[in-house]
């Protein structure tokens, strides 16, 4: 499964990714973690609302309409769905997703293997770089990070955590937010299956926000990065996501 950053105890060198999520420890931990943060409470009673939509229309107009290269406007145009195509989805997933019941909270929203740091010594993991933290939909958090188990720079969708792991991270996640709200630990299936669901179709929007992103890149960005083939891949892994997901249901 996807790799996070893992700290040798006792050494101050840059941390390297050598450990992975599918170890025993690793999901418990980084639920419990996300859990946490989740948890951390709006001031003075204020009821926070998830920014998800307007950044992700934010992202929509500044999406490139053509290329300077010709083999690169070509790909683009001949992969990337048409600006219509990309804003009716966008309408749609607002409509149906807002409505699965996921609470606002304060999210990371980039929590990708190199933004996890794991210190064995201690046992426990941190995260870093919140530079897209904000509130948002608590699904879309967790969705964005199985997403990431595929990778970045040679995405691979079939470590996308299969049902039997998702139900275990997603069962400690719920026992240490309900522990941190002061609700007990005890979790039932429903509550599992239901957060199953939210999370599963929450998926889509991240691989859409970052579909976009990738497209801005691709047109400014002077990394020496295929930033165009990362929006395709994005974008194809949600088209192909949505035919599978959007068949759950919340359970009555």
């Amino acid at each position: 499964m996807s790799n996070y950053i893992h700290v040798p105890p006792g050494s101050p060198e840059v941390p390297k990714l050598d450990i992975t999520v599918s170890e025993q420890e690793g999901p418990g931990l980084i639920a419990r973690q996300l859990a946490k943060i989740h948890t951390i409470h709006a001031h003075n009673g204020w009821i926070p609302k998830s920014n998800l939509w307007l950044k992700m229309g934010k992202y929509f107009s500044l999406i490139p309409t053509e290329f300077a290269d010709e083999e690169v406007n070509k790909r683009f145009l001949s992969d990337i769905p048409s600006p219509q195509v990309l804003q009716e989805e966008m309408a749609w997933m607002k409509e149906r997703l807002s409505n699965l019941g996921s609470p606002v909270v304060l999210c990371h929203n980039d929590l990708l293997c190199k933004n996890i740091i794991y210190n064995k010594k201690r046992g426990d993991v941190q995260f870093i770089d919140y530079e897209y933290s904000g509130y948002n939909y608590l699904a879309y958090d967790i969705g964005n990070h199985f997403n990431e188990f595929a990778g970045v720079n040679e995405v691979d969708y079939s470590l996308y955590p299969n049902r039997k792991l998702q139900e275990q991270w997603l069962r400690s996640y719920l026992e240490a937010y309900k522990e941190y709200k002061g609700f007990g630990t005890e979790v039932s299936e429903k509550e599992v299956e239901v957060l199953y669901v939210q999370v599963n179709q929450f998926a889509l929007a991240s691989h859409f926000f970052w579909g976009l992103w990738a497209l801005i890149q691709a047109k400014y960005s002077t990394i020496d990065f295929d930033f165009l083939g990362y929006a395709i891949v994005r974008f194809n892994q949600y088209f192909k996501m949505k035919l599978e997901v959007m068949t759950l249901t919340l359970p009555e």
